[in-house]
């Protein structure tokens, strides 16, 4: 089967559960159900294809398709900035309960965190930076999660049930004005990410081969790892950490469409993520009536393959 093939099925199979989550039972009152059916629609897709682009992106740098880009500790920061907000000012403090300045403030934050960290690591030239960037995003990870288990030990119990509520991926009460910000926001970064992303198969290749092909690697590098932090903070700030959907949904990609051009992964690990978020969330809605989340279902899914992922390269070794 053909690449382009492929790529028809996923579309196919993305178009027909988003047509059934949107009208499905919709009953009399479509003119109050579909546009918050929309809404949702919108934030399951602007999320699931930034995570997947992100990922497919960190792993093309480091080489290694295990790793996502919450190993650099933008989730663990997420929930730090959420705790701190609380912490200080109160749950009914507007900066913590306005959604559009809560979302610009956790955007910034993680962006100037990974734009400080990539400055300090990319300092010195050297093949070995990516790898100690990925150490010191783990030990910042690991601070960031001791910091705000610490400040949610001593809140009220009241507000730290806020805290506890964002933890947590969530699709439902989506704010129309954080979806208008964050498409302009994915516009702005896809326009920039177009220059570099003819240079995505070279880098594929290792940092050796990029910089015997012409590849100006750490320049690259550097701007790609901006841009994986800016998607990655905008969807943790849209709804919340979600751990392995990345991990999940580039794997299959991989397996799915068995080539190397990114042109084709990319676009087929979006279609994968709309799938899974799109099938989850109908999944969480009909056959569990709202009992859980669809991020608990999406993080056990990838736990489990992240394991089979393990125990797989463990025999290959």
């Amino acid at each position: 089967m053909s690449k382009q093939a492929k790529i028809g099925i996923l579309a196919g199979v993305s178009i027909i559960l988003i047509l059934g989550f949107l009208f499905i039972d919709l009953g009399s009152n479509w003119d109050y159900a579909l546009p918050k059916r929309g809404k949702k629609v919108l934030a399951i897709i602007l999320t699931g294809g930034i995570i997947a682009f992100s990922t497919m992106i960190f792993q093309t740098i480091t080489n290694n398709r295990i790793l996502t880009p919450s190993i650099i500790g933008l989730d663990s920061l997420y929930m730090l900035i959420q705790t701190f907000l609380i912490f200080v000012l109160g749950s009914m403090n507007e900066t913590v309960m306005n959604k559009n300045i809560n979302f610009l403030i956790s955007v910034g934050l993680m962006v100037l965190f990974a734009g400080l960290l990539y400055r300090i690591l990319f300092k010195k030239e050297g093949g070995q930076n990516i790898y100690f960037l990925l150490l010191v995003g783990i030990i910042f990870g690991t601070f960031f999660q001791s910091i705000s288990s610490f400040m949610e030990v001593l809140i009220d119990p009241n507000e730290f049930m806020i805290v506890q509520d964002r933890m947590f991926a969530s699709f439902n009460n989506v704010n129309t004005d954080l979806l208008i910000s964050a498409m302009v926001l994915i516009a702005l970064t896809g326009a920039y990410f177009y220059r570099f992303s003819k240079y995505l198969d070279v880098l594929s290749l290792g940092r050796e081969q990029a910089v015997n092909l012409g590849v100006d690697y750490d320049y690259v590098v550097k701007r790609l790892l901006i841009i994986v932090a800016i998607l990655v903070s905008i969807a943790t700030a849209l709804v919340g950490p979600i751990t392995f959907l990345g991990l999940l949904v580039a794997n299959v990609a991989h397996e799915f469409m068995k080539t190397f051009q990114h042109k084709y992964l990319i676009l087929g690990s979006i279609l994968i993520s709309i799938i899974a978020l799109v099938g989850g969330q109908l999944i969480v809605e009909r056959v569990f009536t709202f009992s859980t989340t669809l991020s608990v279902i999406i993080n056990f899914a990838g736990g489990v393959y992240f394991i089979y992922l393990l125990l797989k390269e463990n025999k290959t070794w």
